[in-house]
């Protein structure tokens, strides 16, 4: 929505009074869309998953229990808020800034507590991580070329990521603890190869770019030769 309707004119299709300040006024009311609504949830959700999930230790199944609650809720907002932004034409500068954020915050807050409390190797948190910031900052570098869409890989990454971490949250014993480890070990797997499919696409734009961009000097100079 970009300015004010007609009808808000008194039907006259003329602005309304203070045409300016009432395009202003709803661009910002529609910073406050249920997309927006739950990427907010979300990173409220963050500070609360890392109380629950260390109370009395971080060892009380009740407790972790509790903390795989808010994880969940927080996966299941990640899922709805893009799709909703999307579908409904909600996107708006805060989204595209804030649910990046969002999303790695409970996963990095999820991945930290748990090597914090000797549940899962150090070394798995620090490959996950470094990944997520590795590509983010990737992702800035090339953004002049265009940008790297999302992959089907990358999605897979990201539900085997969220299974697994919230089955480490839980309390699991027996089978489940067996299987909540190999869920973890196809994470890590779709991790490292999905990372390295966003370097080789960003190399690949990149290099693009530069020819695009080496084409249109080369234009511009031929240009100028031939006006003088």
């Amino acid at each position: 929505m970009t300015g004010v309707p007609a009808s808000a004119a008194g039907g006259t299709g003329r602005p309304a009074p203070g045409g300016k300040l009432g395009a202003a006024a709803v661009n910002q009311a529609s910073l406050w869309n249920i997309a927006n609504i739950l990427t907010m949830v979300r990173l409220v959700l963050v500070p609360g998953f890392v109380v629950l999930m260390l109370q009395d230790g971080g060892y009380d199944p009740a407790w972790r229990a509790w903390a795989w609650a808010a994880f969940a809720v927080a996966m299941i907002t990640d899922i709805f808020d893009g799709h909703l932004a999307r579908t409904y034409n909600l996107v708006t500068d805060f989204g595209k800034i804030a649910d990046p954020i969002a999303d790695k915050a409970i996963m990095a807050a999820g991945l930290i507590c748990l090597s914090a409390l000797g549940d899962l190797p150090w070394w798995v948190t620090g490959v996950i991580l470094f990944r997520e910031l590795g590509i983010t900052l990737m992702r800035f570098w090339v953004i002049r070329h265009g940008v790297i869409p999302a992959s089907r890989g990358g999605k897979m990454k990201t539900l085997a990521q969220g299974t697994a971490v919230g089955m480490y949250v839980l309390a699991l014993t027996g089978p489940l603890a067996t299987l909540r480890f190999w869920v973890m070990a196809l994470a890590v797997a779709l991790t490292v190869l999905t990372g390295l499919d966003y370097v080789r696409q960003a190399i690949v734009l990149r290099r693009k770019g530069l020819a695009r961009e080496r084409a249109a000097r080369a234009e511009r100079t031929e240009t100028e030769g031939a006006e003088r």
